[in-house]
């Protein structure tokens, strides 16, 4: 299968060539993260798209000094809501109702209890639960760069307050979760590039229950 050939192929690049990577694939692979599945459709995340080299720059000391956060093409930035609101939920079930031209007694019986329930919890509870929701696009993301043969590099490593005050994310109702750098690996810099992929074997990993 050939998804499968993308997924043996691509590797967490530690070293990125600066080389740029085409718009149209870029678009394609952040449609990947919007198509994404989330927790009653909500989507609590936005993804900030950073190709400014200064920001790269004020970011790469804040996340280990990581040298693929300025050599990369793009820089995503998946950031969660810091909470859910009544606004936000409403929303998105207005939205839902407006692009299907209809309303349905169950799906509005079902924001009621969301509205019932969300808002009400604490804050970082609720931030939890949306960067649960942002990582579900992060990894669809990260199968879509495969495909395009694009590096994708995941990066928990940094300081998520100062990359919140860098873009001001906490103004907006966001908090930064996982950073993306998506570019073209520098095989020649980077020591994992030749090393054999290792994952545990299925026997190890899965259980059938029948």
């Amino acid at each position: 299968m050939e998804l499968l050939d993308k997924l043996n192929w691509r590797y967490a690049a530690k070293a990125m060539n600066g080389e740029k990577v085409d718009q149209e694939k870029i678009d394609r692979i952040i449609e990947a993260a919007r198509l994404a599945p989330t927790s009653s459709g909500l989507q609590p995340f936005e993804i900030f798209v950073i190709k400014n080299q200064e920001i790269k720059e004020k970011i790469r000391p804040i996340a280990w000094n990581q040298s693929v956060i300025t050599d990369c093409s793009h820089l995503l930035v998946f950031a969660a809501w810091d909470t859910y609101t009544e606004d936000r939920i409403n929303y998105m079930f207005d939205l839902t109702n407006e692009v299907r031209g209809f309303k349905n007694e169950g799906w509005e019986n079902y924001r009621q209890m969301l509205l019932s329930s969300y808002p009400q919890q604490d804050a970082e509870v609720n931030f939890n639960h949306a960067a649960k929701q942002a990582y579900i696009a992060f990894s669809q993301a990260i199968t879509a760069a495969a495909f395009e043969e694009v590096d994708a590099t995941p990066i928990e490593g940094f300081d998520p307050e100062a990359v919140d005050a860098i873009l001001g994310l906490r103004e907006k109702g966001l908090r930064s979760a996982v950073l993306l750098p998506l570019g073209y690996r520098k095989t020649e810099d980077d020591w994992l590039a030749n090393l054999v992929k290792v994952r545990k074997s299925t026997e190890d990993l899965v259980t059938v229950i029948d």
